[in-house]
């Protein structure tokens, strides 16, 4: 075991000398890596925030009950509680057609109609707020409270949560796409990468394996550059998304105090940085892998 680690340690710092003694090569190639990764990561922190800033436009969906204008004090107390009993439901709000009223007299082009009336046209109400941003959820409690008695009218706008989600399902499976993509183009440039390493290395392959060395000893050098330069480019794709945001915030913030609104892009939580850099990594080490697996046969010695 202690043999095995000593081996792997050897490999790993033979890789870092190799990389600090072509700064230039490294990095361009970290580069190169880095702005291919940072559009899918940039596309989906912006979709992050879109739908923090969608969910915050309306936290909780909602659907109105309208009471009947013969409707009693205990049929109102009696959807009260039934509408309260309902699941899925975060808040309850009733508005009485007095307080309708008196808000509707308040409005300076509204006074002089409301004053002409003989009697309040304006019926008792319910705001309901959803705890789910889900449309077929608010369709169901809608549907289920029309059918109750001294109900007149249930108005339900789901449409602009079926629409907040389909563009949001759409802009996943667009940065899923992406992203899928140009991790292939992150492949191939590792694939050639490591084989004009190897090609470089060609004389030293083939002395090695005259010596005895096994294929195992021959790849780990070139899997731990793999990997090596997949981590680096993933550190290059988190600094130009963190430097867009920053770019990009200045113009944010004017638009939002516009109107009256903190609101700015934030970046993506530590472990989902974490996981851009493990995905980079992995996507050099797989480069790596195939590319030496493809190309190790080619060095025999002669």
């Amino acid at each position: 075991m202690t043999a095995w680690l000593r081996l792997h340690a050897m490999a790993f710092a033979g890789t870092l000398a190799k990389l600090a003694a072509t700064p230039f090569a490294t990095l361009l190639n970290a580069l190169v890596i880095g702005v291919a990764l940072a559009l899918p990561a940039g596309a989906y922190v912006l979709l992050v925030n879109l739908q923090t800033a969608a969910r915050g436009v309306s936290s909780d969906p909602e659907f109105s009950v309208f009471m009947a204008l013969d409707a009693q004090k205990a049929d109102v107390a009696d959807i009260d509680k039934r509408l309260r009993a309902l699941p899925d439901v975060a808040r309850v709000e009733f508005r009485s057609r007095e307080a309708a009223l008196a808000e509707f007299r308040r409005h300076p082009s509204m006074g002089d109609v409301i004053a002409a009336l003989d009697r309040n046209p304006l019926p008792d109400a319910f705001i309901v707020r959803v705890a789910r941003n889900d449309g077929e959820v608010l369709d169901a409690l809608a549907a289920r409270v029309r059918g109750w008695p001294n109900v007149e009218h249930v108005q339900v706008d789901s449409a602009w949560v079926r629409r907040v989600a389909a563009a949001i399902g759409v802009g996943r499976a667009s940065v899923l796409i992406l992203a899928a993509l140009l991790s292939f183009a992150l492949l191939a440039v590792t694939f050639n990468t490591i084989r004009l390493q190897m090609l470089t290395q060609r004389d030293e392959i083939e002395l090695a394996k005259l010596l005895g060395a096994t294929n195992g000893t021959i790849r780990r050098p070139f899997y731990y550059y793999g990997a090596l330069l997949g981590l680096l480019g993933g550190g290059a794709a988190l600094a130009i998304v963190h430097g867009a945001l920053h770019v990009l915030n200045r113009s944010v913030a004017d638009l939002a105090r516009q109107y009256g609104s903190d609101f700015r892009l934030d970046s993506l939580p530590p472990q989902d940085l974490a996981s851009l850099l493990a995905f980079a990594a992995l996507l050099g080490l797989c480069g790596a892998w195939l590319s030496v697996t493809r190309h190790l046969r080619e060095f025999e010695p002669r």
